[in-house]
């Protein structure tokens, strides 16, 4: 028995079925049958489809995302690096 490898669709295929599914024109299981894909994905696409849309008009200024401080988050890394390397856990001076 030989190993079936997994298949990888372009996101332009998954658009072109996902408003397929949208539209109704055919049912999922006759959408699914004709692109050789199973009925679940379609339903995933499409819902993907649907809650994606609304960025396609803009960002809502309440769900933007805040700004990350990279001085702060620099500067922690660099004590934890520091902690880490010059102050290994079984060292007879704890002075960390």
């Amino acid at each position: 028995m030989t190993k079936k490898s997994r298949r990888t669709h372009s996101p332009a295929f998954k658009a072109k079925v996902a408003l397929a599914a949208v539209k109704g024109d055919k049912t999922l299981a006759e959408l699914a049958q004709l692109v050789d894909v199973h009925p679940n994905q379609i339903t995933i696409w499409k819902n993907q489809l649907l809650e994606g849309a609304a960025g396609v008009f803009g960002h809502d200024k309440a769900s933007a995302e805040t700004p990350v401080d990279l001085k702060a988050l620099h500067a922690r890394s660099a004590s934890w690096r520091w902690k880490t390397i010059f102050c290994p856990a079984r060292s007879p001076r704890r002075a960390c």
